[in-house]
């Protein structure tokens, strides 16, 4: 098993959320909140939907070497369970459940002629004799076999759980959000079997130049922006908390080394900052290529840093934030009232303040998360983002800017990167709003 640096950070921050729902778990505080994100039907729908993105994204984070000797390229637990649509390679672009290329060159004859037409695939409806009026036949049987698949192990697991729970008095979420839950589970795991069973035989959403699967680079791109959007926000959530806090709490000379120092750092354009660290890390994987021996180990290297200096430039907002909040809480009575009992300044720190600002810190995780995926996009776009070897719907849309101009038009490519991206930011989104007027004390008295 091969274990990569974002690898092994993506399975620390499990194990920390996991300490920290056990810790939390009997928290009064903390449950009511949650009991209301229970009852919000959108936010479970899209909750879903988002734990179903991480699931994919913690199958790419398992990494080993292929069983194939010849090759031992490093793989993860996703390539190795989408090898036939790895390796199903094409020449060149293939439209989506095409069975012949997209543009036209000259062909052989049997008898040795030649002449221009567009060739068969050697995946993409190969089963096929007659694609022209067998596709549509086959592709519907194998939609429906698909969706038949899925249906059953869906009910299967589904009696097992009602049994499981069977005796039970405390359902997981009340009457409507479950059904909510169950049919958006239902959906997820009808369509995933019905393009599992369509990918054996077609290109679903095509190819691209050099002929590799569009769906399985729109899948891979997953674990980026999941690793993005979390691994950031770990590296920017100590310096903000710790800063605003402090900053709001002591104030004086440590205020303004604080606010300067954040003050600063807004005033440096993000771009080229952003930009300048890129190239540091760039040149000093060229001067020490013995320790990047593998394409899959440097791009990691690269996306690791990537999400450390947008951590390093992202915190700025949410100290603001806790900096305001901390010194509207330092006045408060039950404060005061500590003060002056000669409490230690970092018990009330840790027993009044950071308690009182947790509000803050999860809704600006949930809000910044989706802008931190768009990020990353617009980063690749411009060249300065993941590396080029590393799976992103920013590389995808990138490399969909020539496709664009090109005739006829590949747009596939980059519909596959818009609609992963949408799908994923649309449910970090809905999640965000549930959260918000869950842990917002505004919204409280509604609960």
């Amino acid at each position: 098993m091969i274990v990569l640096w974002t690898d092994a950070l993506i399975f620390m921050l499990l194990i920390a959320l996991a300490l920290m729902i056990g810790y939390l778990r009997n928290k009064a505080q903390m449950l009511r909140p949650l009991r209301k994100i229970g009852q919000n039907k959108a936010g479970l729908a899209a909750l879903t939907v988002l734990l179903f993105f991480v699931l994919i994204g913690l199958l790419d984070s398992v990494h080993f070497k292929s069983p194939d000797h010849q090759t031992r390229e490093i793989i993860s637990l996703l390539d190795y369970w989408a090898t036939p649509i790895r390796e199903s390679g094409e020449k060149t672009y293939s439209a989506p459940f095409a069975a012949h290329l997209y543009s036209k060159e000259f062909m052989i004859a049997p008898d040795g002629s030649r002449h221009w037409g567009t060739p068969r695939l050697k995946h993409g409806g190969a089963h096929l004799t007659n694609p022209v009026q067998q596709k549509f036949a086959d592709i519907m049987t194998r939609t429906a076999q698909g969706l038949a698949k899925g249906a059953a192990l869906y009910l299967f697991f589904g009696v097992l759980f009602r049994l499981w729970r069977r005796g039970r008095h405390k359902a997981l979420f009340p009457g409507p959000a479950s059904k909510t839950v169950a049919w958006v589970l239902f959906v997820i795991v009808t369509l995933t079997f019905a393009v599992i069973e369509l990918s054996a035989h077609y290109h679903v959403l095509g190819t691209d130049m050099v002929g590799e699967d569009v769906l399985y680079q729109a899948v891979k791109s997953i674990r980026t922006g999941l690793v993005i959007g979390t691994l950031t926000t770990l590296i920017m959530l100590p310096l903000a908390i710790v800063f605003g806090i402090l900053a709001g709490f002591f104030g004086g000379w440590i205020d303004d080394v604080i606010q300067y120092s954040y003050t600063t750092l807004n005033s440096i354009p993000g771009v080229l900052l952003i930009a300048a660290s890129i190239l540091m890390v760039q040149v000093y994987m060229a001067n020490h290529p013995e320790a990047f021996t593998s394409v899959v180990v440097r791009a990691d290297m690269r996306l690791l840093f990537l999400c450390i200096i947008l951590g390093m430039t992202s915190w700025t907002g949410l100290c603001r934030l806790l900096r305001a909040e901390t010194l509207k809480l330092r006045e408060m009575e039950y404060v005061l009232a500590a003060q002056t009992l000669g409490v230690r300044q970092s018990r009330i720190l840790f027993r009044h303040i950071l308690p009182n600002v947790m509000h803050i810190v999860i809704i600006s995780v949930v809000l910044d998360f989706s802008s931190l995926v768009l990020a990353e996009a617009v980063l690749s776009y411009i060249n300065i983002g993941v590396d080029p070897a590393t799976y992103s719907w920013g590389n995808m849309i990138n490399g969909a800017r020539l496709e664009m101009a090109r005739e006829p038009v590949v747009w596939w490519s980059l519909t596959a990167a818009f609609l992963f991206m949408l799908t994923l930011v649309l449910a970090a989104n809905i999640v965000a709003d549930a959260v918000r007027d869950a842990f917002d004390p505004r919204f409280m008295d509604n609960a």
